[in-house]
C-alpha cells in the first residue's frame, strides 16, 4: 500500500473500533483488562527477549542513559503494567456518568454526561509501558487508540501490542481498539496529524523537541507537556529530616522522569541549619549541585549556577539550588522558571502550606510530599496516558476522566420554547 492508503486504513479501522468500544458495557471492558493483565505476565519471557533487542540496539547507537532507563523492561516493570491494567479495571467507568443535573424555568431538566473523546493518536518515545497504559485507559474510557512509538522501542512495542490485541479479541473487544503504527517513517506521522476528520486528539509523550514538532504540525488538538522543571521549596518552618528525605526522594528516586525535582529552593533562614545537611545528603547520592552565590557561601563544593540552569530539565543527577528570602520569592521563581508540572512545599506551618497551594498554579501542587507522586498510578488514576501542562480540557496527569468530554442532556415533557 502507498502511504496515503496505509493512513486511510489506520484511521478507518481505528474509527470503526472506537465507535464499537464507546458502546461496550463496563463488565466487558473490565474483563478484557484483566485478561490482558494476565496475558502480559504469562508472556514475560517473550517480552523481555523482544525488549533486549531494543536495549542492545540502543546501547550500540549511544542512546543517552535516561532514555535507556525508560526503554528497559524488567519482570517488575511488566508486573507493574499488569497491575496498572487491573487498577484501571477497578476504577468506576466514566462513560455515561451524569455529573450534574439542574432544573430550568422552562421545565427542562438539564444535565452533563461523560462520553468518550473518540479516536486518540499517541506518539511517544522510549517507554514501551506507554503501549499498555494507553491501551488500558483508552479501552476503559471507551476510546480507540492509534499508537506510534519510537523506532528505538519497535520490538518491545510490537510484542506488547500483540499480547494486548490478542487479549482484546479473546474478550469480545475489537482488536483494532489498539492499532500500533508499524512504520517508523516520520512522513506517515505527519499524514496522521493532518487527519482531523477522523482523529479527535493527539497526545505526544517524550522530549520537548518531539512535542513541539507534533504541536507545530498537527491540525488536531494536542495535549502538550513540554518538560518537567519541578521544584521543591524548603520553607523556613521545614522539619529537618523531612526536608532532607523529600529533597532526596524527589530528585534521585528515579532521575529520568518528568516528575523528578530539578530545582531546590531554600529559605534563607535555613542556610546555617538545614541547607548544608540537605545538600550533603544529595551529594552523598551522587547529585551534582549548581547553586547561587548564597548557596555556595554555605556549601562551597556546589558549582556556580547559570540563568539557564534554572530553566533546565536535567533528567540526570544534577540539581539547581537557589536561596530565597520569602515564600513570595519562592513562588516568583517557580512562576518564572517552572513548566507548570509539579511543585512541593516542605513546611510545618499550615497557613504557608495553604498559601502555597492557593497561589502556585502548576498542574500538581503538593505539601510535604515528594514530587514523584505526580503520577497517574500514584494519584489513584490507575495509570496515565500523559501529563497536560496546558489548562484547556485537562490539567495534570490524564487518567480516565481526562480521556472523556461532557455533552449536554435535557429531559422535557413535550417542552417547547415560547
Amino acid at each position: 500500500m502507498s502511504q496515503a492508503e496505509r493512513v486511510d486504513d489506520l484511521v478507518r479501522r481505528g474509527r470503526a473500533a472506537a465507535e464499537r468500544v464507546g458502546e461496550l458495557r463496563t463488565d466487558v471492558k473490565d474483563a478484557a483488562l484483566h485478561k490482558a493483565a494476565d496475558a502480559l505476565q504469562d508472556a514475560c519471557a517473550a517480552l523481555l527477549e523482544a525488549n533486549g533487542k531494543d536495549v542492545a540496539a540502543g546501547r550500540e547507537r549511544g542512546l543517552a542513559a535516561p532514555l535507556l532507563d525508560r526503554l528497559t523492561l524488567s519482570p517488575e516493570r511488566i508486573a507493574a503494567m499488569a497491575t496498572g491494567l487491573r487498577e484501571v479495571a477497578a476504577l468506576p467507568d466514566p462513560v455515561g456518568e451524569v455529573t450534574r443535573m439542574w432544573n430550568r424555568p422552562s421545565g427542562l431538566q438539564v444535565g452533563r454526561m461523560r462520553i468518550p473523546l473518540g479516536l486518540i493518536l499517541v506518539i511517544y518515545e522510549s517507554r514501551p509501558n506507554v503501549t499498555v497504559d494507553v491501551a488500558g485507559l483508552c479501552l476503559k474510557s471507551g476510546n480507540g487508540a492509534i499508537l506510534r512509538g519510537g523506532s528505538e522501542a519497535i520490538h518491545s512495542n510490537r510484542a506488547l501490542a500483540k499480547v494486548m490485541r490478542e487479549a482484546l479479541a479473546a474478550s469480545g473487544v475489537p482488536e483494532d481498539a489498539l492499532l500500533l503504527v508499524q512504520d517508523t517513517d516520520r512522513e506517515l506521522v505527519d499524514a496522521l496529524l493532518s487527519r482531523d476528520d477522523a482523529i479527535d486528539l493527539v497526545i505526544p509523550r517524550g522530549g520537548e523537541e518531539l512535542i513541539r514538532r507534533v504541536a507545530e504540525k498537527s491540525r488536531i488538538p494536542v495535549i502538550k507537556h513540554y518538560k518537567g522543571v519541578c521544584h521543591v521549596y524548603l520553607d523556613e518552618f521545614a522539619e529537618p529530616k523531612m526536608a532532607s528525605d523529600l529533597a532526596v526522594n524527589s530528585k534521585v528516586q528515579r532521575v529520568s522522569v518528568c516528575n523528578a525535582a530539578e530545582t531546590l529552593l531554600v529559605h534563607a533562614a535555613l542556610c546555617e541549619t538545614i541547607l548544608p545537611d540537605v545538600l550533603g545528603a544529595l551529594v552523598a547520592h551522587g547529585v551534582e549541585l549548581r547553586g547561587c552565590a548564597r548557596t555556595r557561601a554555605h556549601f562551597p563544593s556546589a558549582r556556580p549556577a547559570t540563568e539557564q540552569d534554572y530553566h533546565t530539565e536535567w533528567l540526570a543527577k544534577t540539581m539547581s539550588v537557589r536561596v530565597v528570602d520569602s515564600l513570595d520569592q519562592a513562588i516568583a521563581h517557580i512562576r518564572e522558571y517552572g513548566s507548570n508540572h509539579t511543585e512541593t512545599i516542605v513546611t510545618r506551618d499550615v497557613s504557608r502550606a495553604r498559601e502555597f497551594v492557593r497561589r502556585v498554579n502548576s498542574s500538581s501542587v503538593f505539601v510535604n510530599a515528594s514530587t514523584r507522586f505526580s503520577d497517574g498510578f500514584q494519584l489513584g488514576l490507575g495509570a496515565e496516558v500523559g501529563v497536560s501542562t496546558t489548562k484547556m480540557h485537562w490539567y495534570g496527569p490524564m487518567g480516565l476522566e481526562g480521556l472523556t468530554t461532557q455533552k449536554f442532556i435535557a429531559f422535557g415533557e413535550g417542552t417547547i420554547l415560547e
